[in-house]
């Protein structure tokens, strides 16, 4: 990420944090605008265009958008076009994740990265799922009405927003990944960050609370717990947090010990 687009993208959350009124509307709206964006090379690069004045990309908000959307909505989207942006696929992803970081505030009782996990790992089970969902051969509406079939009753508005909005706008993008980088927008909105914990066995309630407890005095932050049961750690646990793995399982140590004995 290019460094016009972190301060565009950290200005735009800025005013998303600020407005008021942003409910799962507003997020709808947003992810039909980055999907509008998206659609039209012309139009995003007009919204991107470092060359023209931010006045200029405003009034194109207004002329496209304004009569089809909340107030709310073409407020943030104005904000959005005014900052500087790397490039044009910058922008539309940083119109996506405004989306995304708008239904996570407009469910704020809901465990909506916890949700989103479950789906990942749905998806992590089921190969004919993720290639229903994941091909780029098929249509992008059928794969919305799958969505919306696979979670009715099963995760909330917010959560199925999210799912249905980025399978439908993959562009080029793998979904488990689409929807694990979802999940950190969402912790993230909430001063959060999520960790994946592998075990051969489930956590206890008092496990979870003091690993939980050491990750976050580490991280600095408040840390959710995903647990996954993974028989190959045969022992101890492996973490995941980002890019950071804490590898403590006994199959990472016997590992090690093969190659010391190799070696």
């Amino acid at each position: 990420m290019g460094s016009a687009t972190t301060q565009a993208l950290a200005t735009s959350t800025a005013a998303l944090e600020a407005a008021s009124g942003v409910d799962l509307d507003t997020a709808r709206e947003l992810f039909a605008a980055a999907r509008i964006v998206g659609d039209s090379p012309q139009l995003s690069g007009a919204l991107a265009d470092p060359a023209a004045a931010a006045a200029a990309r405003s009034r194109v908000i207004a002329d496209v958008f304004g009569a089809a959307f909340g107030k709310t909505t073409v407020d943030l989207l104005t904000t959005a076009v005014e900052q500087r942006w790397s490039s044009a696929p910058q922008l539309i992803d940083g119109l996506e994740e405004l989306a995304v970081r708008a239904a996570a505030i407009s469910a704020p009782s809901v465990d909506v990265d916890g949700e989103l996990f479950g789906v990942v790992r749905l998806i992590a089970d089921n190969p004919e799922l993720e290639l229903a969902l994941g091909s780029r051969l098929g249509d992008e509406s059928a794969k919305g009405a799958l969505t919306d079939a696979l979670l009715d009753g099963h995760a909330s508005a917010a959560t199925t927003l999210i799912v249905s909005s980025l399978v439908q706008q993959p562009r080029d993008r793998r979904v488990r990944p689409l929807l694990s980088h979802a999940m950190d927008i969402v912790a993230d909105q909430r001063g959060s960050i999520v960790a994946t914990v592998h075990t051969a066995t489930p956590l206890s309630a008092a496990q979870s609370e003091r690993l939980s407890a050491v990750l976050s005095k580490r991280y600095g932050k408040q840390i959710g717990l995903n647990a996954v049961i993974d028989p190959s750690v045969v022992g101890g646990l492996r973490v995941q947090i980002a890019d950071d793995v804490i590898d403590a399982s006994v199959a990472a140590r016997l590992t090690e010990l093969r190659q010391r004995l190799a070696g």
